[in-house]
């Protein structure tokens, strides 16, 4: 009989074996029973991440449902990851594979592509750590570096920013060092007005004010009535007079437009000139004084 033939013959007897088919099915319902305790592990565990973001987003203290909402998806995920990897080591032992040899050596892959990969491992804890810690949100005005938009996407690698002319920055999460976040507090606009030496100047003022106290029955960016500070400095042909504005997060450049298209008519109607570029012409020959406009 040739060696084919034994081996033949002794792989039928082993599968004619009662013991070899008890110790199959005995392997096959702890395979199933990993499988089974893994999705029911990994169901609880979501259902205990989504409670509490429940119970943070019933509490007195402001959050924001775009990160809660991230972080959630975020630790969903790592959940899912390492429970699996579990079950799969645990799976890989009930099949007699020595599951310490196969750590070991996975473990000196890892350290060697982590070394490798040192950049990306920095992109994804800094990722981690900027939604974790809430730094930005998708839909705010940031400004990171050099670079100045409104947030697109946020990923563990990358952020990506879009200005207001249509470019996107993409910039990996390792890079960012300093964020100045503008959509986390109310603006201040700021509106200069110059009024020209020759005209009355509380009337000028009473007329601002009485317009000012009507405006946020008009615009909806605005926080409160605008504030009159008074002269802020004596211009070459007028005198000028600041207000401040307090907006909604990024409305101040929108509302300065229309505060000063806004007082622009009023002052109009009110026959208040607003100063315009003036040249005094000297005579050398006579004292007299022309100053025509331009």
């Amino acid at each position: 009989m040739s060696l084919t033939e034994k081996g033949m013959e002794k792989l039928i007897n082993k599968f004619q074996n009662e013991d070899t088919w008890l110790n199959l099915g005995e392997g096959l319902l702890k395979i199933i029973a990993i499988l089974v305790i893994a999705n029911i592990l990994i169901r609880i565990g979501k259902l205990a991440i989504h409670n509490i973001f429940k119970i943070r987003n019933l509490s007195p203290l402001s959050t924001s449902e775009r990160r809660e909402e991230t972080l959630s998806k975020l630790l969903d995920n790592i959940l899912s990851y390492v429970v699996y990897f579990i079950a799969f080591m645990m799976i890989l032992s009930v099949l007699g594979i020595d599951v310490k040899a196969l750590l070991a050596g996975a473990g000196i892959v890892g350290l060697a592509v982590g070394f490798g990969a040192q950049s990306l491992v920095k992109d994804v804890i800094t990722g981690f750590f900027i939604i974790f810690e809430d730094q930005f949100s998708v839909g705010d005005h940031v400004r990171i570096g050099q670079f100045e938009g409104t947030v697109q996407t946020i990923g563990l690698r990358t952020t990506k920013l879009k200005s207001w002319t249509g470019e996107v920055h993409i910039l990996p999460n390792g890079s960012i060092m300093e964020v100045t976040n503008f959509s986390l507090n109310n603006s201040i606009a700021i509106i200069d007005v110059g009024i020209a030496y020759e005209e009355d100047i509380d009337k000028a003022e009473t007329v601002i004010k009485d317009l000012l106290e009507k405006m946020p029955e008009q615009y909806e960016e605005l926080v409160k009535a605008p504030e009159y500070l008074g002269i802020q400095n004596f211009g070459p042909s007028e005198v000028i007079i600041r207000i401040i504005a307090e907006t909604l997060p990024m409305k101040h450049a929108a509302v300065t437009r229309k505060i000063r298209k806004d007082i622009k008519i009023e002052l109009d109607a009110h026959g208040i000139e607003i100063p315009y570029p003036r040249m005094v012409m000297f005579s050398k020959d006579s004292s007299n004084v022309k100053e025509p406009s331009v």
